[in-house]
């Protein structure tokens, strides 16, 4: 009888513990509220990474009441709870493990790892907040193509970028030098979730270009300045310039002429031909290569001159317009004539070379007249002079022949008269000057 005693006391005593778990548990999921729970907030981030980088999520609690925080993947799995971590992935290693905060990183993140996971907050009823994590894949190096190698000027081109293999898609544009242009692109996805972007730039070349760099810019939040670029070859018709070698200034009959064409083109020029417009070229004129000699010019030979040269791409020109002007007219050296005047010497810079120039005669020819007229007015004033002076000073006499002189019969007798008759004589006056 003890014995059954003793195991109804066994019994009974099972009964009172489950009684009061179920009691406890009842009164947990129904909520008798012998212990309220304090209004609480579960935070988390959303999270960009690059594939095989690390991320980082963060479960943050306010007012936390000792409840537990744990962390699941995107297929419900826990990852951590507290600070234990139950998954069997050696990637995810807890950061920091506090009563507000569980952090845990994900090393070397792959394209699988993408996708909602779940901080958890065990309170009733239970919390949750999401972290998205993105997994970034950069695009591969970019392929830039043209359509040709060598373009003629004039002519469109079409050159191609493509993006392969990225995640989210890029975006393409363009650059020509420090000019930025505009193409047209499309995207295509491709079965692994990811995507491959082509863009197609077209514009006319000009000689300008050649030389020049088109660049495809890649733009993508997973890499920075990925761009590839490709230099222009554009051909191009020659550039003509003509060039005087002499006569500089005037030019003049008499004279030689000597031009040089001077052309450059892609590919260079390999015919350089001298024409004259709407005549022939002097027959003694002498062609050498890109230069033109004329000798002994004249106005017969006026007229345009024209250079033209080619190449594979076109054919382009220059003019040179002549024109011969009247030969210089030279002074002949001054005839030296014998004139007496007061014993008056030139000085010597007043001979004239004939070879002076016409500025230097015309003003020795100058310096001469003005000599001439000084000695002239001289001259003039000399003579002046010399009559006023003989005007003051005129002479008197008188003939000594008297009336009756031819009448005496000897000289003796003619002497008497002439002497006698003096006061009867006519008195005769001459002047000199």
């Amino acid at each position: 009888m003890k014995q059954v005693s003793n195991m109804a006391n066994t019994s009974n005593g099972s009964l009172a513990t489950l009684l009061i778990l179920f009691t406890v548990s009842a009164a947990i999921h129904t909520g008798a509220a012998q212990f309220p729970v304090q209004s609480q907030n579960l935070i988390s981030d959303n999270i960009s990474v690059v594939e095989g980088e690390t991320a980082t999520i963060s479960c943050r609690v306010k007012n936390n009441d000792d409840s537990v925080i744990q962390l699941l993947n995107p297929n419900r799995q826990t990852i951590y709870f507290k600070d234990v971590r139950p998954l069997k992935d050696a990637r995810f290693q807890l950061v920091n493990f506090s009563d507000n905060e569980l952090r845990v990183s994900l090393s070397n993140v792959s394209l699988s790892d993408e996708g909602r996971y779940v901080c958890q907050l065990y309170t009733d009823p239970p919390q949750e907040a999401y972290a998205d994590i993105s997994v970034l894949i950069p695009p591969g190096n970019p392929i830039i193509e043209s359509r040709e190698d060598i373009v003629r000027e004039g002519n469109e081109t079409e050159i191609t970028c493509t993006s392969m293999g990225s995640k989210p898609a890029a975006t393409i544009k363009w650059m020509k030098g420090d000019k930025e242009l505009q193409g047209k692109s499309k995207v295509e996805a491709t079965y692994d979730r990811m995507f491959t972007v082509t863009s197609w730039l077209r514009f006319t070349v000009t000689k300008e270009d050649d030389g020049v760099p088109v660049v495809c810019i890649v733009d993508h939040p997973a890499v920075k300045d990925f761009q590839a670029q490709k230099y222009l070859e554009v051909q191009y018709k020659p550039e003509v310039t003509i060039k005087v070698e002499f006569p500089q200034g005037l030019i003049r009959e008499g004279e030689n002429l000597e031009l040089t064409c001077q052309a450059k083109g892609k590919p260079q020029p390999h015919q350089v031909n001298w024409v004259r417009v709407d005549d022939d070229v002097p027959s003694h004129a002498v062609i050498t290569g890109s230069d033109l000699f004329i000798e002994n010019l004249n106005k017969s030979y006026n007229g345009t001159y024209r250079c033209v040269a080619s190449n594979s791409v076109g054919e382009t020109y220059a003019d040179y317009i002549l024109y011969v002007r009247d030969a210089l007219t030279t002074t002949p050296k001054p005839t030296t004539t014998t004139t007496t005047i007061s014993a008056t010497t030139f000085p010597p810079d007043i001979i004239q070379d004939s070879q002076a120039g016409p500025e230097a005669q015309r003003l020795d020819h100058a310096v001469i007249g003005g000599v001439v007229a000084v000695v002239v007015f001289a001259m003039l004033c000399l003579l002046i002079v010399l009559g006023r002076y003989f005007a003051r000073h005129k002479g008197t006499y008188f003939t000594h022949e008297a009336k009756g002189a031819d009448d005496a019969a000897d000289a003796d007798t003619a002497i008497i008269n002439a002497e006698g008759g003096h006061n009867n004589s006519d008195e005769k006056k001459e002047y000199y000057i």
